[in-house]
């Protein structure tokens, strides 16, 4: 796990914050925060984590994005008093005991705890298969330039507030919020056979999704419902839809 964690700080730190992200920077005070910032068409920029520290908060974000996320994060705090550093922290997490210190993963209980220091690493845990057992997305994987956050889980996973105000890309979140559904997302679909991720999912000839992270017989796949039937193909493999996410 490859992260880079940046220090935010100054008298403006909250307001600059909340004002561009998809949560509500009020939930430091309960732990960590799962958030993202979008394009203003409403598209996905990055997703993070916030992490409340004493006179400033911590930007948990994956290195491939970081540099691009604090270019974008310096390029609109403008005359803001906010501070944007690198630190040299790091990250541990794991599913067993939280150790003293470490906070609960907001996304969903089974992604256990994270913790901030010297040190990286993990206890070992399989978290693409808790990733694939809960339809959970990961940055570069699942979460690409092309993704909506909400066919993307969001709402499940405590990423967005749709109480909170403005933020850039709100408008086109919210209308997306009120439609009667979502005709394309992420879901669970069960996986016989072996494909790459990033294969191409087809049914009956015309392409329905494509096949992202797997493991064991299931896998998370971006679907066009409309498109998608019981029984498709993806490369090597056949998938099947609907099965239920695990709770």
């Amino acid at each position: 796990m490859t992260r880079s964690i940046y220090r935010i700080s100054g008298a403006d730190r909250l307001s600059f914050l909340q004002g561009l992200i998809t949560n509500d920077i009020a939930k430091l005070d309960q732990g960590l925060v799962y958030a993202a910032i979008l394009t203003p068409q409403g598209k996905y920029l990055a997703d993070f984590f916030l992490v409340p520290e004493k006179e400033a908060v911590l930007l948990d974000v994956d290195v491939s994005i970081a540099a691009g996320l604090a270019q974008r994060l310096n390029m609109y705090k403008l005359r803001a008093d906010v501070a944007i550093e690198e630190t040299g922290l790091q990250v541990t997490r794991g599913t067993g005991d939280m150790p003293k210190g470490a906070f609960a993963d907001p996304r969903h209980d089974a992604m256990g705890w994270r913790s901030y220091g010297k040190s990286s690493g993990d206890d070992g845990t399989d978290f693409d298969a808790i990733r694939v057992a809960h339809c959970i997305p990961e940055t570069g994987v699942e979460l690409t330039p092309d993704t909506y956050i909400l066919e993307a889980g969001f709402e499940r996973l405590n990423g967005v507030d749709f109480r909170k105000g403005c933020y850039v890309g709100q408008e086109v979140t919210a209308r997306m919020k009120h439609k009667t559904e979502l005709r394309k997302g992420l879901a669970r679909v069960g996986v016989s056979g072996e494909a790459p991720v990033g294969t191409e999912i087809a049914a009956n000839g015309k392409a329905a999704g494509t096949l992202f992270t797997q493991s064991g017989a299931h896998g998370i796949a971006y679907l066009r419902f409309d498109r998608a039937t019981e029984s498709m193909i993806a490369g090597g493999a056949t998938v099947s839809y609907p099965i239920s996410i695990a709770e």
